[in-house]
């Protein structure tokens, strides 16, 4: 699978392990003023249950600011939010780094106008934050 993106989910390729590729999402979240929420290891969580997952882990992130925005316009959005990222290793061996589109998550729930904006803005600091994840270019967005 090469990089691939639709109109709702972004996968780019890591150069870094899942755990290690999530440990630096979270550290360039926060150090961009955002919240981590949480961190859930879905390949621990299955090995607690005998079952086999490659590894696979979820950060749930955001800004409070910023998605309580677009909440105020429709409540209902929360059930989508916070923003969620997907580290996980394919059968190769390769490492893919996932996000829905928080743009997408507006349109879905009919937001328009500037809430939409609002969500396009949030994503352009999401690709930006999983690019430098994932490569190790340096992050530029503008939280």
């Amino acid at each position: 699978m090469a990089s691939e993106s639709n109109s709702d989910v972004v996968t780019i390729r890591s150069e870094y392990g899942v755990s290690e590729t999530m440990g630096r999402l979270s550290a360039l979240l926060t150090a961009k003023g955002l919240r981590v929420f949480a961190r859930i290891n879905h390949a621990a969580a299955a090995a607690e249950a005998r079952l086999e997952l490659r590894p696979t882990e979820l950060l749930v992130f955001g800004h409070p600011e910023k998605g309580t925005l677009l909440m105020q316009e429709r409540q209902i959005v929360g059930l989508d939010l916070p923003a969620r990222a997907l580290a996980w290793q394919d059968e190769a061996g390769r490492v893919w780094l996932s996000y829905r589109r928080v743009a997408a998550i507006a349109s879905w729930h009919g937001l328009a106008g500037h809430p939409h904006d609002a969500a396009k803005a949030i994503d352009e600091n999401i690709a930006s934050l999983c690019a430098a994840a994932a490569s190790g270019k340096s992050a530029t967005p503008t939280t």
